[in-house]
C-alpha cells in the first residue's frame, strides 16, 4: 500500500468469478507522508482512503469481471460506516461483492476488516464507461502486479 499513490491494493487473496467477489489484503505503511498531518504524533489512516481503499477492490472487481472491457468510475459512496481507526502497520483484509449490474452502472458491497474485526463499509455505484485506450497497458500492468486473473469474455 503506498497511500500518497492512492496505491491502495497490495495482493488478491481471492477472486471468486461465480459468486462475483474478491477478497484482497493491504498493509499500511510504517510511514508516509500521510501521516505527517493525519496526524502528527498520533498517525491514522484518513477515512477517505478507506474509502478510496473499498473502492478499488471493488474497481479490480468490476475489471476482472468484465475482462477490462469497461472502466469503473466511482460515482457514489453511501451508507459509510467507520467503527474504529486504522493505524500503520495494519494489516487490510479488504472485500467486495457485486450487488448489482445493468444499464451502465454497477453497485458493490466493499468492507474492510483488521484479524476478522470489522473496520469499516459501504455501498459503492461506478459508472461503467468504454476503457480508456491509453489505460490499457496500465491496468493489465497493475492487475497482474497484485495477482488477479481476468475472466475473459
Amino acid at each position: 500500500m503506498r497511500l500518497e499513490y492512492f496505491d491502495m491494493i497490495d495482493t488478491v487473496a481471492t477472486f471468486d468469478p461465480s459468486e462475483k467477489r474478491i477478497v484482497t489484503r493491504s498493509t499500511v505503511p510504517n510511514a508516509s507522508p500521510v501521516f505527517e498531518g493525519h496526524f502528527p504524533g498520533h498517525p491514522l489512516v484518513p477515512g477517505v482512503l478507506l474509502t478510496e481503499t473499498m473502492a478499488q477492490a471493488s474497481g479490480y472487481l468490476l475489471l476482472a469481471l468484465n475482462g477490462l472491457t469497461q472502466m469503473p468510475f466511482l460515482m457514489m459512496v453511501d451508507k459509510a460506516r467507520f467503527r474504529t481507526f486504522v493505524e500503520p502497520d495494519a494489516v487490510l483484509e479488504v472485500s467486495a461483492e457485486l450487488v448489482h449490474e445493468g444499464s451502465g452502472y454497477a453497485a458493490t458491497k466493499a468492507r474492510i476488516a483488521i484479524a476478522g474485526k470489522p473496520i469499516c463499509d459501504a455501498e459503492l455505484r461506478f459508472r461503467l464507461m468504454p476503457f480508456p485506450a491509453d489505460m490499457r497497458q496500465l491496468m493489465e500492468t497493475r492487475i497482474a502486479a497484485i495477482g488477479l486473473e481476468p475472466v475473459r469474455n
